[in-house]
């Protein structure tokens, strides 16, 4: 998954960040509000974590914002502001929930890994996805072609997902960076490439058909072999 943290206290974020990677999501930081909501608005995370007392721009009137644009992402609200009245306010402003400051980094992962559960429940975006004969588990990173299981790594999962859900069209290789790294990694020596070769070589393994194609010039194309993308609401 991917998270926004917009947090303004720099050690705090630091803490955020490192908890947040180390539990296998790819985060993105922003130390004021005006920065954070204009993050935000490009549409590519899948939760937002919002400090309530930010420069620039205050938490609650970013979440309008983001509310008011039609992003419907889940969305965490921190704030050592937590009495019952301010928690109202946080959740009429937008928030899915709101935590109280200090808090244990269990709970905020396990509140923000509940967020996510209620997100990619039907009619949301499935967590598992089916293009033809090929099947990802994204949230245990095995994908299936023809029932024969493969494992991947987290970011062969999460290049494998941005392909199977544009099956048949262009993605670009920053596209593909946009959805497995940072904004701080430094793209260097043909990264994409390599992850394209190793997931290739896995996916193709006693296989005929080669799923993935090159565009050259424009970047990697998922073929169907079957059927067009159909997202599962669960593993059958």
């Amino acid at each position: 998954m991917r998270i926004l943290v917009i947090e303004d206290d720099a050690r705090t974020a630091a803490y955020l960040l490192r908890g947040l990677g180390e539990s296998g999501h790819i985060v993105d930081a922003a130390g004021d509000g005006l920065s954070g909501l204009e993050q935000a608005l490009e549409g590519i995370y899948d939760a937002l974590v919002v400090d309530r007392l930010l420069p620039g721009l205050d938490g609650l009137t970013v979440v309008r914002k983001v509310r008011h644009a039609g992003l419907q992402m889940p969305i965490l609200m921190l704030s050592a502001l937590a009495s019952t009245v301010q928690r109202v306010e946080g959740l009429k402003a937008g928030c899915d929930d709101y935590l109280g400051k200090p808090y244990a980094f269990a709970e905020l992962l396990a509140r923000l890994d509940a967020l996510l559960r209620i997100r990619n429940q039907p009619p949301g975006p499935a967590r598992s996805l089916r293009v033809g004969n090929l099947r990802l588990n994204c949230a245990a990173r095995t994908v299936f072609r023809q029932g024969k299981a493969i494992a991947l790594q987290q970011r062969e999962a999460l290049i494998l997902e941005k392909l199977m859900r544009h099956c048949n069209e262009v993605v670009t290789r920053s596209m593909l960076l946009e959805s497995a790294w940072d904004y701080a990694f430094d793209p260097h020596d043909n990264v994409i490439d390599k992850h394209i070769h190793r997931l290739r070589k896995k996916l193709d393994a006693d296989f005929d058909h080669p799923l993935i194609e090159t565009v050259p010039g424009a970047g990697y194309r998922l073929l169907s072999e079957v059927d067009p993308l159909v997202d599962l609401a669960r593993e059958s």
